[in-house]
């Protein structure tokens, strides 16, 4: 990464593009409106270039060390985009979170529809899909995605979203898994039909009428479905399912956090295919 040139730091914190970043990592309106978001630090920019997204523009924190040491170390990822130098007091007002090596990029956002899940699904075998309704927190959704990169999982639907995939504090929970696992926002409506059009069962996670989660098959085509930790699943969901199952709650509480209960069921799906993968 080159020097600067001399003079060439943004040093005001009425900057437009250092404002423009601020109201990017605030505000869901702008991030959909001008289909722009913001990564910051460079192992997610990275990862996010390695999964096809385009980036616009890159700031670097002219204070920060740990760029060069960086580069002694490893290659720091390689960005066709301007690179713009801001001073230590611009940076920390435009990064969301601390400890960002130094490197904020504004990248523009990929379609999530069902029609471009169904292209990258249709070469998939059994596929296995978790199904999000209404989920809140950005946290839980950022941690369900980065547990389904890491178990493999072929995609993520998001029902009904209360919040968008590109929130700051998803992108850090998910730890780039948003940018990896094929993922798509829609209606209930529209997921159900979508499902049931590809032969994929549905499995709702729920307490009532329900069977222990490792006593259903999930060796072929499966969607786990999960719905909000304060409500569960709408009735929608419950009547489109061919199979009610429950995770046992043997202590006095009686429900999990939901990225905890996703995780859960995710590696029964991992245990039960490597078992029918062995045996063939």
């Amino acid at each position: 990464m080159q020097q600067n040139m001399e003079g060439s730091i943004i040093t005001s914190l009425q900057n437009a593009k250092v404002k423009h970043v601020v109201a990017l990592q605030q505000k869901s309106s702008l991030r959909r409106e001008e289909g722009l978001f913001v990564v910051e630090g460079q192992r997610e920019i990275g990862h996010c270039i390695a999964c096809g997204y385009e980036v616009v523009e890159v700031f670097v924190n002219q204070g920060d060390r740990s760029l060069d040491s960086a580069q002694n170390h490893g290659p720091v990822p390689l960005i066709h985009a301007p690179q713009l130098y801001v001073s230590p007091q611009v940076y920390e007002k435009m990064a969301y979170r601390g400890s960002t090596e130094g490197l904020i990029a504004v990248v523009r956002t990929k379609e999530h529809t069902l029609s471009a899940l169904s292209r990258q699904l249709s070469s998939r075998q059994n596929p296995l899909i978790v199904v999000l309704e209404s989920v809140e927190k950005p946290g839980n959704l950022g941690a369900i995605l980065r547990t389904a990169e890491a178990a493999g999982v072929d995609a993520v639907i998001v029902c009904d979203p209360l919040t968008d995939l590109y929130n700051p504090n998803l992108i850090r929970a998910s730890i780039g898994g948003v940018f990896s696992v094929p993922t798509a926002t829609c209606t209930s409506e529209e997921c159900i039909r979508f499902l049931k059009a590809h032969g994929i069962r549905i499995l709702t996670a729920q307490l009532q009428d329900s069977y222990e989660y490792y006593d259903y098959d999930m060796r072929q085509a499966t969607a786990i479905v999960m719905g909000t930790e304060s409500t569960g699943l709408t009735p929608q969901w419950r009547e489109a399912a061919d199979a009610h199952i429950r995770i046992p709650m043997l202590g006095r509480l009686d429900s999990l956090n939901v990225s905890v209960s996703a995780a859960i069921l995710m590696y029964e799906a991992v245990r039960q295919r490597r078992i029918e993968r062995l045996k063939n």
